[in-house]
């Protein structure tokens, strides 16, 4: 079963690994009592984590989360997560500085709270379930497997001068090696930074610069859509300007050979030396777990930081209420472990929870668009949570490739607001089609920088309505107000403004690595004394949170403020327009205009009638100002390989600046953008001989 649970080439790891069952020593845990000042009780007696399950106490849980969160979060700290020695301080923050600091005192381990506390009670429980990019090729690994594979990776990354608070840099596809390598870090207390395994030598070559990396963990090759990633070649050239690598580990997810140098170790072979267990470091509540790269607005990327303690409850309980998971449960997150989505929602929630993960090698559309939907019918998921982009790429493709496979197993859908917004009809068509109209829907709106999800429908008052296209509820903690453009809290309902938040909360990030006043200018600056998203919002009659789009992407049009987001929306719901982007240009006369770029599906059999009936949808759900002066349509958009649109660039082919696109390493696929500059090229062409 596990033969290859790790990579191709991983079996006699795996086989050896087999003959040490009961010889794994489990860490003794221990309970925690509760720090004083942090005891009070959130429903009697109850234990906080049972009682912030009770849907029906969820009013007044918020309302003491937001009013003395050291009760509330001192309770359910206590409550989740194992601790070496108790915190004697739950929060001491101040936003002017950029202070975020939680469970003072305490320590823990990570690794301990993922791994050793389910060996101890179900050694066999799957904790992963590998969906490889090989269609039905499914691998299982116990959380026994994960534990003594997680240990002899600490032990050889120890071996090859890998200390506390070291950098690591992590270049490798989704797989269980690539988790165990993040848990190995955490064990020995080095701090890991998982690259995307698809930038190029330069994007990766940036980040393990910026973060001092002494190592690099890769794979010989990877495995995506069915075709060959050399992930070994990117790193060789990488490291090429990189002086603080000593040792790239390669393993191996093919049989193909690669070229080893001075610097590369064959880290099955490694492993295969060590011992299947590895002492826990006992870590700070405050010291490094992860960095997590970023784009910023500088075009230099930002490493995000996180932390042990906040961060890990976090993730778990907003795993267990915001996707109702119960024990037993096949949870599915198709997120790629480079975002961080993957962190919080495949690897550090889910595994803090005891749950089964799922991991997913592969994409939507391979070897066909049916592959999400005969995953959950061969795995029996049980909550599923994508992006919306991929949504919007699945509906082009029709309800057949979903109707094809059993999904009745779902009882979660959801999709991750990280970057682009979900449209209306991508989640009409998600419920409808993928759910039967009978599973939860839970739209998340969160970011790098918060950790975890902060707004979404669920958890909720029993029976409490959803509303399609809508984050909704802030989680427990989260205290959002908005602002308008002259820093004023704008108060009621039915208004919009800058979205901010007013209150810290454990899952967010700390500092920027190396820069934290750049930390404090991103995020305390602009509305002093608030966290600033840098999102707008909508807030409804009802008190419900609607993302309007980022606050950057917004067009002046004739003195008129519009979010590119709401004409892309009233767009997004023609049934022939699965995809829509819309960008600001120079206008002689009216400053800006807006230009929409929009993608059709298959069947659609004239665009020029499409592009009327969008022209007049946007008229009638806005106004006759918001539409675009021009519509072109295009195969389809660039995307970042996390899903976002990058409009950046959309701006530069239309302002004329296509030979100064900048960096373009992010984008899934880079041949996008000489199909987009042929399709505009045509239509300045034909506007040229109309005059």
């Amino acid at each position: 079963m596990a033969a290859r649970s790790l990579g191709h080439g991983v079996g006699r790891l795996l086989g050896s690994l087999r003959g040490v069952r009961s010889g794994q020593p489990v860490r003794p845990l221990r309970g925690v009592s509760v720090p004083r000042g942090a005891a009070s009780g959130l429903s009697g007696s109850a234990p906080a984590a049972a009682a912030a399950a009770q849907p029906g106490l969820y009013p007044a849980l918020s309302a003491q989360a937001a009013q003395d969160p050291a009760a509330f979060w001192g309770q359910l700290a206590r409550d989740t997560l194992v601790w070496d020695t108790p915190y004697h301080t739950v929060w001491d923050c101040d936003f002017s500085s950029g202070k975020i600091a939680w469970f003072l005192g305490g320590q823990l381990n990570v690794s301990v709270n993922c791994l050793d506390q389910h060996v101890q009670k179900s050694p066999e429980h799957v904790a992963l379930i590998w969906e490889r990019d090989e269609p039905g090729t499914e691998v299982r690994i116990t959380y026994r497997e994960l534990l003594e594979t997680t240990c002899r990776l600490a032990n050889t990354l120890k071996r090859h001068g890998i200390r506390r608070g070291d950098r690591v840099a992590i270049y490798m596809p989704v797989s269980p090696l690539a988790v165990a390598s993040m848990l190995a870090c955490a064990r020995i207390g080095a701090v890991h930074t998982v690259v995307f395994a698809g930038f190029s030598a330069e994007s990766l070559a940036g980040r393990i610069n910026d973060a001092k990396c002494k190592v690099i963990i890769t794979f010989n090759q990877g495995l995506r859509g069915g075709r060959v990633v050399e992930l070994k070649r990117i790193v060789d050239e990488a490291v090429k300007q990189c002086p603080t690598v000593q040792h790239v580990l390669v393993a191996h997810r093919t049989d193909n050979k690669v070229h080893m140098g001075d610097l590369d170790i064959p880290l099955e072979q490694e492993m295969d030396k060590e011992a299947p267990v590895c002492a826990p470091e006992s870590m700070g509540s405050e010291d490094v777990l992860f960095m997590l790269y970023t784009s910023g607005s500088t075009g230099m990327p930002k490493g995000i930081v996180h932390t042990q303690a906040g961060y890990l409850l976090y993730t778990a309980l907003t795993h267990k209420f915001v996707f109702d998971h119960k024990p037993g449960d096949i949870f599915g997150c198709v997120a790629d472990i480079g975002w961080i989505t993957g962190h919080s929602y495949v690897v550090y929630g889910p595994l803090c929870n005891g749950a089964t993960s799922v991991l997913f090698e592969s994409t939507p559309v391979y070897p066909d668009a049916g592959r999400y939907w005969e995953t959950v019918q061969r795995l029996k998921i049980n909550q599923f949570y994508g992006a919306p982009t991929a949504v919007r790429l699945l509906l082009k493709y029709g309800d057949t490739w979903v109707k094809k496979y059993d999904r009745s197993s779902l009882r979660t859908l959801g999709s991750a607001l990280v970057g682009e917004p979900i449209n209306y009809e991508a989640w009409d068509w998600l419920h409808r089609v993928v759910g039967d109209g009978r599973c939860t829907m839970v739209d998340t709106w969160w970011q790098t920088e918060t950790g975890g999800i902060c707004i979404a429908p669920r958890p909720s008052a029993e029976g409490a309505e959803i509303l399609p296209a809508m984050a909704m509820r802030p989680f427990f903690g989260i205290v959002p107000v908005l602002m308008d453009e002259k820093g004023r809290i704008v108060e009621g309902s039915n208004v919009s403004g800058a979205l901010c938040i007013s209150q810290a909360w454990p899952g967010m990030a700390r500092t920027i690595y190396g820069d934290h006043q750049r930390f404090v200018d991103a995020y305390f600056k602009a509305y002093p004394g608030y966290y600033f998203t840098g999102d707008g919002a909508y807030r409804t009659e009802s008190g419900y949170y609607q993302i309007t789009g980022r606050m950057d992407d917004v067009i002046n049009i004739s003195g008129h403020r519009l979010g590119t987001a709401e004409i892309e929306d009233a767009m997004a719901n023609h049934p022939a327009v699965p995809e829509t982007a819309v960008i600001g240009y120079p206008h002689d006369i009216k400053g800006e205009a807006a230009f929409a770029f929009i993608v059709l599906k298959d069947d659609t059999s004239d665009s020029d009638v499409v592009v009327e009936e969008l022209k007049l949808a946007v008229a009638t759900k806005i106004a006759k100002y918001a539409v675009p002066d021009q519509i072109l349509v295009v195969k389809r958009l660039p995307k970042t390989r996390s899903g976002k649109v990058m409009r950046r660039l959309l701006r530069k082919i239309v302002s004329g600046e296509a030979q100064n696109l900048g960096d373009t390493t992010t984008l899934e696929d880079p041949s996008v953008i000489r199909e987009i500059l042929s399709a505009y090229q045509k239509c300045r062409d034909k506007q040229a001989d109309a005059k």
